[in-house]
């Protein structure tokens, strides 16, 4: 139930402003600014219902405190008897989400906080989209620098880079579907092994990061280390057999802040340096960075900001064939070859590959289809290339630096390991292809 922060110092309006509201929300009442300012770090209420003119700290001065304290959006509606309308745009100014003038009426009321929740839910979903990993509903690469940095400026605790080992051969053996469904399984296991209060994210591929507050014993880490593999492991022959063969686990590189630092690059790249560790001595355990003597002589040589940032955008895990980007980042790699080719001159062509039924005039193609044949583009392109899957019927391709003979040897490549796949000719492949230009 959502919960609603009532602040007004006429009792008889408070007691008549949550008796209208109770049915629906959880309301918690109080008669001035001070007290508001308190039971807010309390209870972290969803939105405040407060009176513009009160004694001792005014509407706006209560909005304006939380704010400064809070550094966040905080939803407010104020109440007031005032009907100048400077006041409302003064109020609008500082960030109030709504006014409502008193007296007002109950259903008046009721729809506007109804529309205000909503407003803050459909702000949250789309920052919540924009923060996460679609796959594993983890935090994202840069979501998850941004928060982990946060904590471990303020909070002690254990940074730890999580390494899925062997994971390229279940791409290769069982396909990118079954890689698929480890991954999210493998983020699910991730979410178990921490507490509601620590941090998880997905930094790509088959690497990812937590940080976990006030762990700073390494048998806890080791302890982590061992549930993790052993899940990974039930639900790898839950999914491909109980004969599966591969070596899949999972390696943990950790370092404590703030004895190690606290500032996240830092963090990173000592935790990087002890999950190297665990791979170069077996795999599917755990590592403690603790700094040498000649660690500290070698980052004296090699340590910059520039070197450090480029670790974080690289990426660690390179999958098979060409490089897969979902429509928006294909837009934006197109745009920026655009610009590369008015300056340069260089040979990258764009092709759009169609998959359609033999032999019928309806172009839809069942989901697997489309799936598989974006596959088997991307599997028949080089590292260099891009690749995107429009729908399931069209696949877009970036060849670079290809000239066109090359290109249409990719073309003829890609056309017939599909009916390599397709023996029968039941779904046909159509092209068409162009240089990339301004």
């Amino acid at each position: 139930m959502k919960k609603i922060l009532i602040v007004d110092d006429e009792r008889i309006t408070l007691r008549m402003t949550q008796h209208i509201l109770a049915t629906n929300y959880e309301t918690i009442c109080v008669t001035s600014g001070k007290e508001a300012i308190e039971k807010y770090k309390q209870e972290r209420p969803d939105m405040i219902l407060t009176d513009l003119h009160m004694p001792g700290m005014s509407g706006f001065e209560l909005q304006n405190t939380l704010q400064d304290q809070y550094a966040e959006h905080i939803p407010v509606m104020f109440m007031t008897a005032d009907a100048d309308e400077e006041t409302e745009g003064k109020g609008f100014e500082a960030g109030a989400v709504d006014f409502i003038r008193k007296p007002f009426r109950a259903d008046v009321l009721i729809k506007r906080v109804e529309n205000i929740l909503k407003n803050v839910e459909k702000i949250q979903g789309l920052k919540a989209a924009a923060e996460t990993d679609p796959m594993t509903g983890l935090l994202n690469k840069a979501s998850s620098q941004t928060e982990i940095g946060a904590m471990c400026r303020n909070t002690r605790g254990v940074l730890m880079m999580i390494d899925l080992d062997s994971f390229k051969l279940v791409n290769d053996i069982y396909g990118h579907s079954m890689g698929d469904k480890i991954l999210i399984r493998f983020a699910e296991i991730i979410r178990t092994a921490i507490r509601t209060n620590d941090i998880a994210g997905r930094m790509g591929g088959d690497e990812f990061i937590a940080f976990c507050q006030n762990v700073m014993d390494e048998k806890i880490i080791a302890e982590k280390t061992r549930y993790i593999n052993e899940e990974l492991l039930k639900s790898a022959k839950e999914f491909m057999g109980e004969d599966m063969n591969i070596p899949l686990g999972a390696s943990v590189g950790a370092v404590l802040a703030p004895s190690e630092g606290t500032d996240f690059l830092t963090l990173y790249k000592k935790a990087d340096k002890a999950l190297y560790n665990v791979k170069q001595n077996g795999k599917h355990g755990h590592s403690l960075f603790v700094e040498s003597e000649n660690d500290k002589e070698a980052d004296k040589q090699t340590a910059s900001d520039i070197i450090q940032d480029m670790m974080i955008l690289g990426e660690r895990s390179k999958g098979k064939g060409a490089y897969s980007l979902n429509s928006d980042q294909f837009k934006l790699i197109y745009r920026f070859l655009c610009r590369v080719e008015d300056n340069y001159q260089v040979s990258n062509h764009y092709i759009i590959f169609t998959i359609s039924p033999q032999g019928t005039d309806n172009d839809k193609v069942p989901g697997e289809i489309g799936d598989s044949f974006y596959e088997v583009v991307k599997d028949a392109l080089r590292g260099s290339d891009v690749v995107s899957q429009n729908g399931k019927n069209h696949v877009r391709v970036i060849l670079l630096e290809s000239e066109t003979m090359n290109s249409e040897m990719i073309i003829k490549r890609i056309i017939d390991n599909w009916k390599g796949k397709d023996p029968s000719g039941q779904y046909v492949v159509t092209y068409e292809m162009e240089m990339v230009k301004a």
